[in-house]
């Protein structure tokens, strides 16, 4: 594993071929969003000279490279630093909604906290914002369905989450939600 300014690379060796795989510095939910493959040092020129096998790329450890990458210390600190700005905009919208009840603003940073606890890979995001906001997930489900159907907050199918909407973002940037 290396650390560079930019990112995190993982290398890996499969037969006489050199895989590096590159995440870019911040949070690490998923598969590398580079990867390099060349000759090992090491490797015989008969290997080199049939090309990149299927072989070789099914014998790719993405597994154990994510777990590696996320174990990098930058990685750590911007997950540490972004689980806590989650917890405090989770909290914010509790406050809103305790405040001004299912308003504007509450949905949009519920829908706020919501996409960014998915993105983040986050298991269960829906119970962790029940908890922050102090109501039943149930609830909290509800709120979900009401910002979709408001504009808040749009689908991605098959994923947890959605894509923020201009309207949301507009009123993210008034209430001052921490940046997750």
């Amino acid at each position: 594993m290396r650390a560079g300014e930019s990112g995190v690379e993982i290398e890996q060796q499969q037969g006489g071929w050199m895989v590096r795989m590159w995440w870019p510095t911040g949070r690490v939910t998923g598969g590398p969003q580079r990867v390099t493959i060349e000759p090992a040092a090491d490797a015989p020129a008969p290997d080199v000279a049939r090309g990149i096998s299927t072989t070789v790329l099914r014998r790719l450890d993405l597994a154990a490279a994510l777990n590696l990458a996320k174990a990098a210390p930058q990685a750590q600190s911007v997950l540490e630093d972004t689980a806590k700005a989650l917890t405090e905009s989770g909290e914010t919208a509790g406050l809103l909604l305790a405040n001004e009840g299912v308003s504007q603003r509450y949905l949009a940073v519920l829908s706020f906290t919501y996409a960014s606890m998915a993105d983040m890979g986050a298991v269960a995001p829906v119970r962790r914002l029940a908890k922050l906001i102090g109501r039943k997930p149930e609830t909290i489900k509800d709120h979900l369905k009401r910002a979709r159907r408001e504009g808040y907050l749009g689908t991605i199918a098959g994923k947890a989450g959605g894509e923020l909407t201009d309207k949301t973002t507009k009123i993210i940037e008034s209430v001052a939600v921490p940046n997750g």
